[in-house]
């Protein structure tokens, strides 16, 4: 004879068993028993019974009272979060997974995600429920038209600076000579930036074939008249290229000027410093001729910031407006990001190693983030780790 029942989450539900010698023993769990009697009479197998029944049902309103979720966590439901395939994404997809499933109770999943994709998927098919990484101009039209339709919302600033992008030298160029944080004095001083292949230029380097990066760096080297100055545009190859080419400047602290990004590793591991041109930003020349391939006539301006948003479903934002709270809240600087990136890097670390070290080392940032009880679940789950 064998009774059993559907057991609750996290509870083992006892069973009895009647043997073939005729002993009757009751099980709390795989491989306990406690011998009752050595012989079965249907009023003790009722009455084990009945007692066991109440037992139960005792235990299991314990557990019902102890494990009662608050209103917000039990509307949170499943989360479903995009995992993008570059680590700044991968890294706060995976503090956004462990913050929203430890502090506010959601179910949360990470799926695959890049930024065409995924931002179409949220808009057809409202799902993933969270794009934490969303580089907004690469899709800004179909991002603001699912916002008029009232299934997308932009959640808050990923970056709270943007995306950055410009023409770069090392600290320590800068150190020696001031003068050259500007386009003036880097042309003043052309010849320290040698051509590896041309003692007779100078050497700029650029952004790879087939970047759109490359785009914009070319123009801003014509609209800079650097030709004139005797340099060159050198194309690095790869992004691999790009930064081995830092990495080997700086380790050798030799002259390097040329296009790079943030956030990235390299620049958290490389203290470099943007160029200014004096030109300011001029948001409308930059994103009209400097972007594009035939730009005619292109002008000199910074790069203006690329604006980094973190996208949500309005039917998750409907459902977790305290979570929606959090992600309006969260936010990097490119500097913090740039470290982040570089930890990971000298690390070999992933999405959730690098999470698991933000948590649990940078409390006095993401608890501004959250209120006192949702910080106090969170540095619960990370003690229990």
């Amino acid at each position: 004879m064998l009774l059993s029942g559907s057991p609750t989450r996290g509870q083992s539900t006892p069973f009895i068993k009647a043997t073939d010698d005729g002993k009757l023993h009751i099980h709390s769990q795989p491989g306990s028993s406690m011998l009752i009697t050595n012989k079965i009479t249907p009023i003790f197998l009722f009455s084990s019974l009945a007692l066991l029944l109440s037992a139960c049902s005792d235990d299991k309103g314990a557990d019902q009272t102890t494990a009662t979720a608050t209103p917000e966590e039990a509307s949170c439901g499943t989360v479903t979060i995009a995992d993008m395939n570059w680590n700044s994404a991968t890294f706060i997809a995976n503090v956004d997974m462990f913050v929203l499933e430890h502090g506010y109770g959601c179910d949360t999943r990470l799926v695959p995600g890049d930024t065409m994709p995924t931002g179409t998927s949220m808009i057809e098919k409202g799902e993933p429920d969270i794009a934490p990484e969303m580089w907004s101009n690469s899709l800004k039209e179909a991002l603001d038209k699912g916002v008029q339709e009232n299934r997308l919302l932009y959640a808050g600033k990923s970056l709270s600076d943007g995306g950055e992008e410009g023409f770069w030298v090392p600290r320590y160029m800068v150190e020696k000579d001031p003068s050259l944080a500007t386009i003036e004095g880097v042309i003043a001083n052309a010849e320290l930036f040698v051509h590896p292949e041309d003692p007779d230029k100078s050497m700029f380097m650029g952004c790879p074939a087939g970047w759109n990066c490359q785009i914009s760096s070319t123009n801003l080297f014509r609209a800079l008249k650097l030709d004139e100055a005797g340099f060159a545009l050198v194309d690095p190859g790869s992004g691999a290229g790009l930064a081995g080419s830092i990495a080997k400047a700086y380790e050798r602290e030799q002259p390097w000027f040329g296009y790079y990004w943030a956030p990235t590793a390299v620049l958290g591991k490389y203290e470099m410093v943007k160029v200014d041109f004096g030109s300011g930003i001029d948001e409308a020349h930059h994103l009209e001729c400097i972007t594009k391939e035939d730009c005619q006539n292109p002008r000199p301006t910074m790069y203006p910031p690329s604006p980094v948003h973190t996208m949500a479903t309005v039917s998750f934002a409907e459902r977790s407006p305290a979570a929606i709270d959090y992600l309006n809240r969260r936010s990097f600087t490119n500097a913090d990001m740039n470290g982040f990136l570089a930890w990971m890097e000298e690390n070999q670390a992933d999405g959730p190693v690098i999470a698991e070290h933000f948590l649990k080392n940078h409390e006095a940032t993401w608890s501004q983030w959250v209120d006192a009880d949702t910080a106090a679940k969170i540095k619960t789950a990370l003690a229990n780790l």
